[in-house]
């Protein structure tokens, strides 16, 4: 599958994952009266969850991982992890900087979302989704 094709797929993915992790951040925080760092904590596990998913099913389709689903999902996870930091730092920074984030956390979800994404992206292909599957 051509890199193009790939990165439109992984940014729908990265779409849907972000309106996962705002909406439920967003929930946590308005309705439910949730601390906005520990709710970025259970947003970010679900959407993660999500776009492994969706990047399983549709972006990397195309390739193997050689590990069962929920190894899989274990690697991704760790994959994640440095995304997550890059993402969650941003988002405690817009915290800190942006007192409207306070009451609005899914613009500090997408000011972190949009920068981890390409570490994301680079993460997952090379080291989880590796191996093309081949057509005999």
């Amino acid at each position: 599958m051509k890199l193009r094709r790939e990165i439109a797929l992984f940014a729908v993915g990265g779409a849907i994952g972000f309106v996962v992790d705002a909406g439920v951040v967003q929930a946590l925080v308005s309705l439910a009266d949730w601390n906005p760092y520990l709710a970025r904590v259970l947003s970010f596990l679900c959407a993660a969850s999500v776009t492994w998913w969706w990047n399983r099913r549709h972006t990397f389709a195309h390739r193997r991982s050689g590990r069962s689903a929920g190894s899989e999902w274990l690697h991704w996870m760790g994959l994640m992890g440095f995304g997550a930091l890059v993402n969650y730092g941003i988002y405690v920074v817009a915290l800190l900087e942006f007192p409207l984030t306070h009451r609005w956390p899914a613009l500090a979800v997408a000011a972190g979302s949009a920068v981890a994404s390409a570490a994301n992206f680079a993460s997952a292909r090379a080291m989880l989704f590796r191996h093309p599957e081949s057509h005999m």
